[in-house]
């Protein structure tokens, strides 16, 4: 379904994390998704039982040129099946589970992707449904949590922001940009 203009996205050499949306809702926003984790330089996306099956166009109109990660996208009846190639495995979280479990931010979880990437072990990142989010059976299948410490009075991200703070970071683990430069247009 690849359109004229998509971006020629290709995964680097060696492992990065997978991106798994367990029973996500709408097209619109898988398509959001695939473009939040180009940005980060995320390439492999599954999809555990999406609501209105797969695939549908409306991913790739909102991919925004991020065509190469839907085209490559993997569909799953069960997170099982998705994650049973992984050795490690991160889920968020937006509210507080009666878990005992390591919970990590959104920085810490790239840090410790990174390390695992670099010893060669492939690595999940569950997200849930955009209504609520992963239920108590979906974390109970990862090795720990991740959970962003934003504004406790409001902590509502929608499916694409949630995979962006996690790519973003997942880049900024290996990004050698300066924090200040002057830029003189020479």
């Amino acid at each position: 379904m690849r359109e004229e203009g998509a971006a020629p996205l290709v995964p680097p050499p060696g492992e990065t994390p997978i991106v798994v949306l367990v029973r996500p809702q709408l097209a619109d926003n898988i398509g959001a998704v695939a473009r939040a984790m180009a940005n980060g330089g995320l390439f492999h996306l599954r999809l555990v039982a999406p609501r209105d099956g797969w695939p549908q166009p409306r991913a790739w109109a909102a991919a925004s040129g991020a065509d190469r990660i839907l085209d490559a996208a993997t569909l799953h009846a069960s997170l099982d099946e998705a994650i049973a190639d992984c050795q490690r495995v991160l889920g968020t979280c937006p509210r507080p589970r009666h878990v005992i479990t390591p919970v990590l931010t959104a920085r810490g979880a790239a840090a410790e992707l990174r390390d695992a990437t670099a010893r060669g072990l492939r690595c999940a990142l569950l997200f849930g449904p955009e209504r609520a989010g992963l239920e108590a059976e979906d974390l109970a299948r990862a090795d720990a949590l991740v959970r962003y410490p934003l504004n406790p009075a409001f902590m509502s991200l929608n499916l694409a922001q949630a995979v962006m703070v996690l790519a973003y970071e997942w880049w900024m683990a290996a990004d050698a940009t300066p924090p200040r430069q002057l830029v003189t247009n020479e």
